[in-house]
């Protein structure tokens, strides 16, 4: 298996994640970056995620130097805006070809889970979408417990 986690992460936890992901599978790792970053408090940052949502805006994002023809596998990472993944992840998954590849999907969220595991497979169109994992958090706590997460990741390493 040759193995991405691709990521957006705003706060940290999804990178701190996507990190355990790409250590425990010996798999590459990808940020997804926007062009211009959010800025202002958390709850400027919420306000403008929700009315970017809620308009199907996707935000320019920094080029990813990265052959996805070279992965069979992808792990896609985002925080939970409003119900689904984060824009820039729509942005991503927007101008990507996953066909024929495995795809997972985790998101980390302080809330509820919503449609973004559902969302992130009807964004995956042609890829083998084998599921997703909700993982949550408590601001920096990580809620979900560690072996959860662990488990899920060698489930992928042995499929």
């Amino acid at each position: 298996m040759r193995a991405i986690v691709i990521y957006y992460s705003l706060g940290g936890n999804t990178k701190r994640i996507a990190r355990l992901i790409s250590d425990r599978l010996g798999a590459d790792m990808a940020e997804i970056e926007t062009v211009q970053e959010y800025t202002g408090s958390y709850n400027d940052i919420v306000n403008q995620g929700q009315r970017e949502v809620n308009k199907g805006f996707m935000p320019d994002i920094k080029p990813l130097s990265v052959d996805l023809s070279a992965y069979d596998t992808v792990i896609l990472g985002s925080p939970v805006w409003w119900y689904t993944f984060a824009p820039a992840m729509k942005t991503f998954l927007s101008n990507a070809d996953l066909s024929g590849k495995a795809v997972y999907a985790f998101a980390t969220n302080g809330g509820w889970l919503g449609n973004t595991i559902e969302d992130f497979q009807n964004a995956c169109a042609g890829a083998d979408f084998r599921g997703g994992l909700d993982i949550r958090f408590d601001t920096k706590t990580l809620k979900t417990p560690e072996d959860k997460i662990i488990k899920w990741v060698d489930e992928i390493k042995n499929k």
